[in-house]
């Protein structure tokens, strides 16, 4: 393809990408293809000789686009959003452009100055101490891939800063503490780099956040036990529940033990750039205690995936952890200490130039819009709540969580199902599920206590209240189908 060829196909990509997003809301959310359709599709090897691109750009809406889940689809509920606008689109596109692997600053200098300024201009929207910013030159933010990867490299810094100062202490007696809301991202890195973790429990009575008290029993139990306590990775708005640590007692504790606290505000970081949700975050004991912060961009922050910021208040731990500079990588500026190689701040050696696709979002939605869009999907998802506590027929399981609903049905007493039944009520609330899903209502799922629960979350741009209403109308339309199917599995079991 010469530039020419370029330049027409990339206005057919253009064209072709605006219709898709003109007719988003006309298409199911949900896929409607089998298991290993598009491996039928498909030849079994690549072809020898090169072909048309417009076959190629065809097969793409012929055979990728059905086999799609439309994340930005106005109806899409499922898991957390993700961003997908044309700010980010187009940052993307002009990122591949001046591709480069951006490991250090001669690679390209305005790939890491962007970034050393984007996440300023990030932190100050959020309203981090000033500890977090580049120009502190002792903190600073980075962009890494996903939420997982920010907390892997945390845990990576944190286990060197205990065992530069603890180098006695075999690595199988250190223990990183996480709670069952905790993210899978915490068990996972402990897996990947050989360590002991412990969950603890959180109760229903403290809304599902971990307390000093319960943390700091764990703790001396584990020193008595003779093992070596060095990390606790806290959450705000925690996947299954949307669940809130209270961080600013966790950090202190932490900070009386000598612990690295990680605060994993993957989905719920964002909420941050409005101040009237700042004390229901825990800003506060971020900023006092936190030595790693991550949110996500690219969940409800406008920006494409992959866009996940990660905040250190002391860079050195993480370029002590993390710094390998053979021959070939060292340049004078570097070595000045005139600038920052971001590849010493990430667990691999390359990166993209996500900056560039941030920078974009922010100029163009201002940090006004910005939280406007986020004021929108809380607002949105305070009618939905409206909604479904005006109705017996369903409960809210946990307290709704700025966007994240967790409901389930309640049987009425001619379903033939006893409410205390735990089972049968799971049993039911599955099927209603897989009804909803077959009605084109994408809904995620988790366990609440052993209580199946189904969680809704709000999020997309394109959501709008006529969504909402829709999404209510088909829960309560599926609810009498759901009994009489649920009656006749008994009958005929």
């Amino acid at each position: 393809m010469d530039i020419e060829e370029f330049r027409k196909a990339g206005y057919q990509a253009i064209d072709r990408i605006c219709d898709y997003f003109y007719s988003l809301g006309d298409r199911n959310v949900l896929s409607k293809v089998e298991p290993g359709y598009l491996r039928k599709a498909l030849p079994a090897q690549a072809p020898e000789e090169g072909e048309n691109f417009d076959k190629i750009a065809d097969d793409f809406k012929d055979l990728i686009l059905p086999g799609i889940t439309h994340w930005q689809h106005p109806s899409f509920f499922a898991y957390f959003p993700t961003a997908s606008t044309p700010e980010g689109i187009l940052g993307d596109l002009y990122a591949s452009s001046v591709s480069n692997p951006g490991f250090n600053w001669i690679c390209s200098p305005a790939c890491t100055e962007l970034e050393a300024v984007v996440m300023d201009w990030a932190a100050k929207l959020f309203g981090l101490s000033d500890a977090f910013l580049n120009t502190s030159g002792v903190g600073g933010g980075v962009l890494q891939t996903t939420a997982s990867e920010s907390g892997l490299t945390a845990v990576v810094a944190a286990r060197a800063r205990y065992l530069t100062t603890h180098p006695d202490v075999p690595l199988e007696k250190l223990v990183l503490y996480v709670t069952t809301q905790t993210h899978s991202l915490g068990n996972k890195a402990a897996l990947i780099l050989g360590l002991q973790y412990r969950t603890l429990d959180v109760t229903v009575d403290d809304n599902y956040g971990l307390r000093a008290k319960s943390f700091k029993q764990a703790l001396e139990e584990d020193k008595a036990a003779g093992k070596h306590p060095f990390m606790l990775i806290a959450t705000v708005g925690s996947t299954s529940i949307g669940a809130i640590d209270h961080v600013s007692e966790v950090g202190e504790v932490a900070r009386q033990y000598d612990l690295w606290l990680h605060v994993d505000a993957a989905w719920a970081g964002v909420v941050l750039a409005c101040p009237e949700y700042r004390g229901m975050c825990q800003l506060e004991g971020i900023n006092t205690y936190a030595h790693s912060f991550c949110l996500n961009f690219h969940k409800w922050g406008l920006v494409n995936f992959d866009a996940s910021a990660m905040w250190i208040r002391d860079r050195k731990l993480l370029t002590d952890a993390l710094d390998i500079t053979p021959t070939y990588l060292r340049t004078k500026e570097a070595d000045e200490g005139t600038v920052i190689d971001y590849r010493n701040w990430q667990l691999p050696l390359g990166r993209r130039f996500r900056s560039l696709k941030v920078w974009f979002v922010l100029r163009s939605f201002g940090l006004n819009g910005f939280r406007e869009h986020i004021r929108k999907g809380i607002a949105l998802s305070k009618k939905f709540n409206a909604l479904v506590e005006s109705s017996p027929q369903f409960e809210i399981v946990t307290p709704p969580s700025i966007t994240l609903t967790v409901f389930r049905l309640l049987p009425s007493t001619d379903s033939g199902v006893d409410k205390s039944d735990t089972e049968a009520v799971n049993q039911l609330n599955q099927m209603y599920q897989r009804r909803l899903h077959a009605a084109d209502l994408f809904l995620t799922q988790t366990d609440v206590n052993k209580m199946f629960s189904i969680r809704l979350v709000i999020g997309s741009t394109r959501t709008e209240e006529e969504h909402i209403q829709r999404a209510f109308e088909i829960m309560v339309r599926e609810i009498g189908p759901t009994i009489e199917e649920w009656k006749k599995r008994r009958e005929t079991s």
